[in-house]
C-alpha cells in the first residue's frame, strides 16, 4: 500500500514507519516537528519507499498520487508537551483528525486513529475495558489532550456512519522505548534519566498510583494488526501488567545499578490514580498480546539513552 502517516518523526510514529516500511509498503510521512525529530528518521535516508514533507496537518493540504491508507498519529502525546502546547494540542485532533480524515475521504482509503487511555481519565472501573465511557474532567488542564482526543473519535466515527469510511481508533496505554525523548516528562525517560544521571528519582505524590507499560515494538504489532482489521470502534493496545510508580522506581534503579533516593512532590492535577488496560478484544480480534517484558524493553530503553547521553538534541 501506499500509506500517508502523520507524527512520521514522533516516538511512536517513526517506529510504526519503520514497521511499515517492513511490510514493503510506501509510506510517506508528515510532521511539523513541534515535538518530533528528524533524528528519528534518519536511518531512512535514501530509501526509496520512504518519503518525509514537512507538513502541518492542522492547516489545509494534499498529497499527490494513490493513497491507500492513512494514520494519524500526530499530537502533542507526553504531559510536558501537551501543557507546553495545549492549542497546538487540541487543533492536532481537531483540525488535524478533519484533514486526514478529508484525504481518507477523498482517496476512498482506510483511516487509523492514534487515540489514548486518557479517554477513560481518572477512571472508576479497573481495568478499562472499551466499553467504558470514562471519567474526564474537560476543564482541567490535562483536558487539552484528553478531550481532543475523545473529540478525534467522535469525528473518526461520524465519517464513518455519514461516508462509510473505513476507520479504525487505537486507544494507546503507556508506551516506551528507544526514540523517546530523554526531558519527555513521562514516568520512565525520567526515570531512566535521572537514574543515570545518579540524581533523585522524582516521584509525584506517594506513588502508589499505578500505570502498565508497553514496549513500542509491541504497541507497534497492534497498530499495524489494526490498521488491516474491519473493527471500527476503540481497540485498547497496551500491557495489562500493571505495577506502583514507586515500583518501577525500585525497578529501575536496580536495572541501572543505583541506590534508589526518591524526591517526592505533589500530585499532578486529574493525575489518573490507576491505569491498566482491558485487552481481551485486541485478543480475540487482532490475535494480538505484548510479548515484550519490562526487563527486557527497559534494558533496550537504557542502552538507547546511554547513547544519546551528552549529545545535546
Amino acid at each position: 500500500m501506499r500509506i500517508v502517516l502523520s507524527g512520521a518523526a514522533g516516538f511512536i510514529g517513526s517506529h510504526l514507519v519503520d514497521r511499515l516500511l517492513s511490510e514493503d509498503h510506501t509510506v510517506i510521512g508528515l510532521d511539523n516537528l513541534i515535538t518530533g525529530a528528524l533524528r528519528n528518521l534518519a536511518h531512512l535516508k535514501g530509501n526509496t519507499r520512504f518519503q518525509f514533507q514537512m507538513c502541518d496537518v492542522t492547516l489545509p493540504f494534499e498529497i499527490n498520487g494513490e493513497v491507500e491508507a492513512v494514520l494519524h498519529l500526530a499530537s502533542p502525546a507526553s504531559p510536558k508537551d501537551y501543557l507546553n502546547h495545549p492549542l497546538e494540542t487540541l487543533e492536532a485532533g481537531a483540525l488535524g483528525t478533519r484533514n486526514m480524515l478529508e484525504l481518507a475521504r477523498r482517496h476512498n482509503a482506510r483511516f487509523l486513529l492514534a487515540s489514548t487511555s486518557e479517554c477513560y481519565g481518572d477512571p472508576l472501573i479497573h481495568p478499562q475495558p472499551e466499553t467504558y465511557w470514562g471519567n474526564v474532567n474537560p476543564v482541567g488542564e490535562r483536558s487539552c489532550y484528553d478531550e481532543s482526543k475523545r473529540y478525534a473519535e467522535a469525528l473518526t466515527m461520524a465519517y464513518h456512519r455519514v461516508y462509510g469510511l473505513r476507520t479504525s481508533i487505537a486507544r494507546i496505554f503507556n508506551t516506551y522505548g528507544p526514540r523517546m525523548q530523554l526531558d519527555d516528562g513521562r514516568v520512565i525517560p525520567a526515570f531512566l534519566d535521572q537514574a543515570l544521571r545518579r540524581a533523585p528519582l522524582t516521584i509525584h505524590g506517594d506513588g502508589s498510583q499505578t500505570r502498565s507499560f508497553c514496549y513500542v515494538s509491541d504497541l507497534v504489532e497492534g497498530l499495524y494488526r489494526l490498521m488491516l482489521s474491519d473493527e471500527h470502534y476503540p481497540v485498547n493496545l497496551g500491557n495489562p501488567e500493571e505495577m506502583t510508580v514507586r515500583e518501577l522506581a525500585e525497578f529501575v534503579c536496580q536495572l541501572v545499578g543505583v541506590e534508589l533516593h526518591i524526591e517526592q512532590l505533589p500530585l499532578p492535577e486529574d493525575d489518573p490514580k490507576q491505569r491498566r488496560p482491558d485487552i481481551t478484544k485486541a485478543r480475540e480480534l487482532l490475535g494480538w498480546e505484548p510479548l515484550i517484558s519490562l526487563e527486557e524493553g527497559l534494558r533496550r530503553t537504557v542502552e538507547y539513552f546511554r547513547s544519546r547521553a551528552g549529545k545535546g538534541d
